[in-house]
């Protein structure tokens, strides 16, 4: 029997169709992207991409040059550009502004990888510590509103570019979703006196139906109005409003964390095309400590169609509870596996250097 479920954070309606019964093996979808060509974000390849930002690199060697761990590049095809000037423009009821921001790209190893899983914990520990500081560094800049960092994993997830990167934009508007998400934290504190997400966390370990797993510093969930099968939020048991506030020490627990959540997902669904997404409180211009961050994990393995456009209602052919079973029976050995399986490709491979960096 279906079920209609309310999200608590975006109050956002989602189906769960039970009768449709979906199972791990009927949700398999494809990466895509498997080809051979030159990939500009391998190591070697510095000179194909824009000049470096900063990069992590332990031998101290030379800017633009091989030898580093993670680097950070400007994307070679921007959504938005610190070069233009910030100019609200158009009337009445057409409101636009030029096209200021920035967009960057994370370049999370040398070696030609697709998954985090395929890094090494303390190899994607340094991706998120990079992460942290460019998050942080631009939340400074007045000019802008909101830092968003993202991953896409596989063609149907918006990659172009199989070697494993992830994004940053930041723009000076604030983006509709975290209005309404700020706003319902705002809220539901005036309401309680509490975090909305601090008591999501508590009212889902009470329960533990939808637990995928946790440790001293994080819990991995299957949300209880997820919009996709196996979607995931992966939290802080402490409260946080800004990512770039993650102290170092516990930045090592984030890279198991999210990597278990992966593996789990990648052995579940035979490496899915997937997306996540760092939700994190604004850099201004609203009150941001009742907000909590997160990182949202969304496997594409289902289709938004015309009810989905036209109502802003999903339909979810599997139940969190069960997506949660599913992903808490895969085995620490087949976590291990999953992780220790580094096969990676020669250098060089992967898509022609045109390609647009998504």
């Amino acid at each position: 029997m279906a079920e209609l479920r309310r999200d608590a954070v975006s109050g956002r309606w989602v189906i769960i169709a039970t009768e449709r019964a979906a199972r791990p093996q009927s949700l398999h979808l494809s990466r895509g992207l498997r080809g051979g060509g030159f990939c500009p974000f391998c190591e070697g390849n510095e000179d194909r991409t824009p000049p470096e930002l900063t990069a992590v690199r332990p031998g101290d060697t030379a800017p633009n040059t091989p030898g580093w761990k993670v680097r950070v590049v400007p994307n070679k095809y921007p959504a938005l550009r610190t070069d233009e000037p910030l100019v609200s423009t158009g009337h009445g009821t057409m409101r636009a502004c030029t096209g200021f921001g920035l967009h960057e790209v994370i370049i999370e190893s040398p070696q030609h990888l697709v998954s985090p899983t395929e890094m090494a914990p303390e190899d994607l520990a340094l991706v998120l510590r990079t992460i942290c500081d460019r998050s942080r560094l631009h939340s400074a800049d007045e000019r802008l509103t909101y830092v968003m960092v993202f991953k896409n994993v596989g063609e149907p997830a918006g990659a172009t570019i199989e070697h494993a990167h992830s994004q940053l934009i930041a723009v000076p508007v604030m983006p509709r979703r975290v209005q309404e998400e700020m706003a319902r934290c705002t809220e539901s504190f005036h309401e309680t006196g509490r975090c909305l997400f601090c008591d999501i966390v508590e009212e889902e370990r009470a329960s533990g139906a939808r637990i995928v797993s946790e440790d001293d510093d994080f819990v991995v969930l299957c949300p209880y109005a997820a919009r996709f099968p196996f979607e995931m939020w992966l939290l802080p048991r402490f409260h946080a409003p800004h990512f770039f506030q993650l102290s170092p020490e516990r930045i090592p627990a984030l890279a198991r964390a999210l990597q278990d959540a992966l593996a789990r997902l990648e052995v579940c669904l035979q490496d899915p095309p997937y997306n996540y997404v760092v939700h994190t409180a604004p850099a201004r211009g609203v009150e941001s400590g009742h907000y909590h961050w997160h990182i949202e994990v969304i496997p594409r393995v289902t289709e938004v169609a015309g009810f989905e456009w036209g109502t802003g209602f999903y339909i979810n052919p599997l139940e969190p509870e069960r997506a949660a079973e599913y992903l808490r029976a895969v085995t620490p050995e087949q976590v291990l596996e999953k992780v220790s399986a580094r096969s990676v490709p020669a250098a060089g491979a992967g898509r022609d250097e045109r390609s647009e960096e998504r």
